[in-house]
């Protein structure tokens, strides 16, 4: 991966500003999957999480655990969908180490600590996510990549 690529992670706007619901996008490969994420960012906010708001309020009252409630809830809906329905898998960095270094393969000291967890609910997978949102949303997290990493286990290298 580019240094682009291992410094992506879901980063949200200013909470309760009027971009909220919006997630930060540089330039470059990772806006693609930035921007799949925000369509079902905002699908979420409009029309799955109950509030008292109507139409576009709901997009500009939104906290900090609001945005991470609908980051899980697109999270786990594309990686549902990815999954054919019936499974999601999510990766998280680990501290240990998964996979041995060997010729064919350099060690990059993230792949080889990445961790598998699968979920036969998607309920199940977005509360997961929810849980550990701060594996994607945070700061030198690789987020882009963990979910990149998911979408490819949850779809099956087969499919």
């Amino acid at each position: 991966f580019t240094c682009e690529w291992t410094k992506a992670y879901f980063r949200f706007r200013e909470p309760y500003s009027d971009l909220a619901y919006a997630l930060e996008a540089g330039k470059g490969g990772t806006r693609t999957i930035l921007m799949a994420v925000q369509a079902h960012i905002i699908k979420y906010l409009l029309f799955v999480r109950n509030t008292e708001y109507t139409h576009l309020e709901r997009l500009l009252r939104i906290s900090r655990q609001e945005q991470g409630e609908a980051l899980a809830a697109a999270l786990a809906d594309t990686l549902w969908a990815a999954g054919g329905g019936g499974r999601a898998v999510v990766c998280l960095v680990t501290a240990a180490v998964h996979v041995t270094p060997s010729r064919d393969y350099t060690a990059d000291n993230f792949t080889e600590r990445i961790q598998l967890f699968e979920f036969s609910e998607k309920a199940a997978a977005q509360e997961f996510i929810f849980d550990h949102i701060n594996c994607f949303k945070g700061e030198g997290s690789h987020g882009v990549i963990l979910f990149l990493y998911s979408l490819i286990f949850s779809r099956t290298l087969a499919r």
